[in-house]
């Protein structure tokens, strides 16, 4: 964890430009998670003895990027889980897609069922056991010659909610091959980056929005013009 990948910091929350080898939780790789790697930062910033507390308010799927929270204490932790819980934050992502969506700007709403075994979502019939509603909305912002930047806000919070809803229209997301893209991306990524997070902060509840610069590779490059926006 470097200072530079830092977005915001207070006394009650850090927020970190997740890159996309990084985890939230531990997994079978055995690789470090954020929350380790943060406790080991702030331990060292603020020469702190003993247990670090971090606290994980949400997640970002490995292969994705972008802004996430954590909790540095446990105040912090209960009221943002409340917020997220309750639908009090706001989240927009930023997708590079490789089909041009049918239309400029649209609100997709699915039934999403989650196959554990397979760790992928699939679209179904609403009367199916176990589906859950899935809503958002999108709009396009630029073209390259072969890839196409929407912006997207969610309305739910399903499992693979953007990948899996996107690819049932036609347009996966760049990269994602479990969904359906062409090829890898060679850093392993997928190009979803969570651009922008919306909240009241939990003790003196001023709203905050974080946002998140582009990851550095090849596709997001083609729209770094976008990133002063």
């Amino acid at each position: 964890m470097t200072s530079d990948s830092i977005l915001y910091e207070d006394n009650h929350l850090i927020a970190v430009n997740k890159k996309s080898s990084e985890i939230v939780q531990g997994d079978r790789t055995g690789d470090t998670t954020m929350p380790d790697e943060i406790k080991d930062y702030l331990k060292e910033k603020y020469n702190k003895p003993g247990n670090v507390f971090c606290g994980v308010i949400h997640r970002l799927d490995r292969p994705t990027s972008g802004v996430i929270l954590f909790a540095r204490t446990s105040k912090g932790l209960e009221r943002m889980n409340k917020q997220f819980r309750e639908k009090e934050t706001s989240k927009t992502y930023w997708a590079i897609l490789e089909q041009k969506p049918p239309n400029a700007k649209g609100r997709l709403v699915d039934f999403l069922k989650k196959n554990e075994k397979q760790n992928k979502s699939y679209v179904t019939g609403k009367d199916t056991k176990g589906a859950k509603e899935a809503i958002l909305s999108y709009q396009m912002v630029s073209s390259s010659e072969r890839y196409h930047l929407v912006e997207i806000h969610l309305e739910t919070g399903r499992h693979h909610q953007i990948r899996a809803q996107f690819s049932n229209i036609g347009c996966c997301v760049k990269g994602d091959l479990k969904y359906g893209a062409k090829r890898s991306n060679n850093d392993g990524s997928i190009c979803l980056h969570a651009r922008k997070l919306s909240f009241n902060h939990p003790t003196t509840k001023e709203p905050i929005t974080i946002t998140a610069s582009l990851p550095q590779n090849l596709f997001w490059q083609l729209f770094k013009e976008m990133d002063k926006s």
